[in-house]
């Protein structure tokens, strides 16, 4: 029979230990460290996340009360509060974000195409406000009585995989976040009205990059093509423009209206770029920005970003990090297994299961069998009877 680690073993086997020291060399995240590795301190903040650990006390005190089964991790023992918490304000959170995107290109290479009938890679853009305490959060002012920082993402439809995060202040638009982004051409990038720039619009048309988004109320345009729209749908309009706002510091290009009724029958318009896709799927990308909505919700539910186990700036951004490292491993098991996990579901019964002795991989697609036993361990209910006097 296969002897197996425990499944949080054989989780962070999706770490190589040589590429991950690499990353600690780069970026001089032990430049000053005594004993206490960074290689621990990872471990530490992934069992956070995949263990739901509420502070730094469970996070500690739980891998001490199993420290038998941590030897293979690579840990040696459980860390003190205070060493831990130390690691999380001093070291570099860079570190973390270097294995996201590590772990993101091995999740590129398994993911499914996204289901819309074009070729061209689909990108979702959006912000979500994490609120924090203000009296405990003093450096990340919000508002009078409250405190808060925006993630902003990236994600690609293709497995629906966060591909570009950045921690900011709570107060920083999200179009000034969007205008440093970068996109290969061909890509198709979906966004709300809170993107709204004319002049960002033209450096995108420029660059050979597509987008779809809502038209903002009272926008000044001058229609150049009225296009007839596809009988049976729900276009109601399809129109070619060229924006008027005197912000734009170029001649505008051409653009594109689409108005689409919902199922309630109010009209949508929608603004685009691209000039060759039917109407209905411009209609089909701008639904498909929903899924960054639900990401957002699903990393808010189901892992450690909401509540934190330190204060300061570099240890929130540890721990979202971390999160984000978390949310693309259970992306990775997804797509790996062929039972049909939800991630709530797949987030719970993982955690059951973190420090089991059992084949992850086979797990993975059958949650529910009992697991193997060795034939040495199975006790042998055959009853000799004893020998006559």
């Amino acid at each position: 029979m296969n002897a197996f680690c425990s499944v949080f073993g054989q989780i962070l086997k999706l770490f190589p230990r040589s590429e991950f020291a690499q990353l600690v060399h780069e970026t001089k995240a032990e430049r000053h460290a005594r004993g206490f590795t960074s290689w621990q301190q990872f471990v530490s903040m992934m069992f956070c996340q995949l263990g739901k650990a509420q502070s730094l006390r469970e996070i500690c005190q739980g891998l001490a009360s199993i420290e038998g089964k941590i030897n293979h991790l690579g840990v040696g023992s459980a860390p003190a509060r205070s060493t831990l918490a130390y690691a999380n304000e001093k070291r570099p959170w860079q570190l973390y974000q270097k294995v996201f995107e590590g772990l993101y290109a091995r999740c590129q290479e398994i993911a499914p195409k996204h289901r819309l009938r074009f070729k061209n890679p689909l990108r979702s853009i959006d912000a979500t406000v994490i609120e924090l305490c203000a009296s405990v959060f003093d450096w990340a002012h919000y508002k009078r009585t409250k405190g808060a920082v925006k993630l902003h993402m990236v994600l690609d439809h293709d497995g629906y995989l966060p591909s570009f995060c950045l921690v900011t202040e709570a107060k920083k638009y999200d179009v000034v976040v969007a205008r440093e982004m970068k996109f290969e051409p061909g890509t198709v990038v979906v966004f709300d009205r809170g993107y709204a720039d004319y002049n960002w619009f033209a450096t995108l048309d420029q660059q050979g990059v597509y987008f779809v988004t809502r038209l903002k109320r009272k926008t000044l345009y001058t229609i150049v093509e009225e296009r007839v729209p596809p009988k049976n749908t729900r276009v109601i309009r399809d129109s070619i423009i060229k924006l008027n706002s005197r912000l734009l510091r170029t001649e505008s290009p051409r653009l594109r209206i689409v108005e689409y009724t919902d199922d309630k029958g109010h009209p949508i318009t929608f603004l685009t770029n691209h000039l060759g896709f039917g109407a209905t799927t411009i209609a089909s990308i701008y639904k498909e920005r929903w899924q960054i909505e639900l990401f957002f919700k699903a990393l808010k539910q189901n892992l450690r970003i909401k509540t934190f186990v330190g204060v300061s700036a570099n240890a929130l951004q540890t721990q979202v990090w971390t999160a984000l490292i978390a949310i693309l491993v259970l992306r990775y098991l997804k797509l790996k297994a062929s039972f049909g996990w939800s991630l709530s579901n797949l987030v719970a019964l993982l955690r059951f299961n973190l420090f089991a002795y059992r084949d992850l991989w086979a797990w993975l697609s059958d949650p529910f069998s009992p697991p193997p036993l060795s034939p040495a361990t199975q006790l042998s209910l055959t009853w000799t009877a004893p020998a006559p006097a």
